[in-house]
């Protein structure tokens, strides 16, 4: 857990980068090896819901490895006794951050009261934030999208902020984009609901004191890093998955530190004795290259890093010998895009 000293939501108001909660991505195995390119960045876990965690396997669904710090657990769910018993124990886990989903608008969620439906229950997700609040010392934030169906983004944005701010909530992640619950799959509400950036600026000039965080369609750091001239956060979700090589620039470009990107090549060598030690334990390879498949876009070879990692990883037995072939097959040399990528 991080000290007093190093929370992550500063009086200050530091930028903080981090990657977004993704079902199926972001594991505890994609979080390890997305901390070797960054040393800063905050690392979300998938959504895991409250009774899972009261009441399911927690090793299974929220251990994580101490490498991994700073890193954050979102919670689904919308009962403020549940809410504030999930995050005890998620802070007794030793994680960093609670967090609530206010944005997942999946058929699962919906049927159970949590997710993006709750943008219409501003004061029960508030009254979440302050039970949780009583509960832990660690930092509860909430991540929303602008509004969901019908509703007036103006009015239902304000009406979240207001009340979970009051609330106590620490911080604020918006996801730029409604949610359409009738009408639109999970996948279609990651890209049709047209994204409203101005939004979520309007929100941070009007609560100026607050932190106030962007997520949605954001690809690049030279796309997103304006935005951190007004906002206090940017969010990364599938750009940093698919093109993870994005995040070894995180820690010199936002935090100011004063070393090199971390290489792919580099960050590749580090996460050995991870993936060693992982597989000592009875781990599958593949479980955990699955997340190393984007490092190399854009390279040269990284059509048979892909290939390499994805054929062989799956074999009885795999071992490190497989990515140190996928890592030989791509070459360090020029920046030229394969023919096939």
């Amino acid at each position: 857990m991080l000290s007093e000293e190093k929370k992550i939501y500063k009086t200050s108001k530091s930028k903080v980068f981090a990657t977004a909660p993704m079902m199926e991505w972001t594991d505890r195995h994609c979080r390890a090896f997305h901390r070797q390119l960054t040393r800063n960045a905050l690392l979300y876990t998938e959504m895991v819901t409250t009774g899972a965690v009261i009441h399911g396997d927690r090793n299974h669904l929220i251990g994580f490895s101490d490498i991994e710090h700073p890193v954050a657990c979102q919670l689904g769910g919308s009962d403020p006794k549940e809410m504030a018993e999930a995050a005890r124990i998620v802070s007794e886990f030793g994680y960093d951050e609670v967090n609530i989903n206010v944005g997942c608008p999946s058929d699962r969620v919906q049927s159970g009261r949590f997710g993006a439906c709750l943008m219409e229950e501003p004061e029960l997700v508030a009254a979440c934030v302050a039970a949780m609040k009583d509960a832990v010392d660690i930092s509860v934030t909430v991540k929303c999208r602008i509004g969901v169906d019908d509703q007036d983004p103006e009015e239902a944005l304000d009406r979240m902020a207001d009340a979970t701010f009051a609330a106590g909530s620490d911080a604020l992640w918006v996801h730029a984009r409604k949610a359409w619950l009738q009408g639109l799959s999970p996948k279609e509400n990651r890209d049709i609901p047209p994204l409203d950036y101005d939004r979520v600026m309007r929100l941070k000039q009007r609560l100026p004191d607050q932190f106030i965080g962007l997520n949605g369609g954001l690809q690049t750091l030279d796309q997103a890093e304006p935005y951190l001239q007004q906002l206090d956060g940017l969010m990364f979700g599938r750009a940093a998955y698919h093109t993870p090589q994005i995040l070894g620039e995180v820690d010199r470009r936002l935090y100011g530190a004063d070393a090199d990107d971390v290489s792919p090549w580099a960050a590749v060598k580090l996460h050995m004795s991870y993936l060693d030690d992982q597989l000592s334990k009875g781990v599958k390879l593949a479980r955990m290259t699955r997340h190393m498949l984007g490092l190399f876009h854009g390279r040269p070879g990284a059509r048979s890093w892909r290939r390499i990692l994805t054929v062989e990883a799956i074999r009885p037995g795999a071992g490190l010998e497989v990515v140190e072939k996928a890592l030989a097959a791509v070459s360090p040399a020029g920046s030229g895009l394969e023919a096939a990528e």
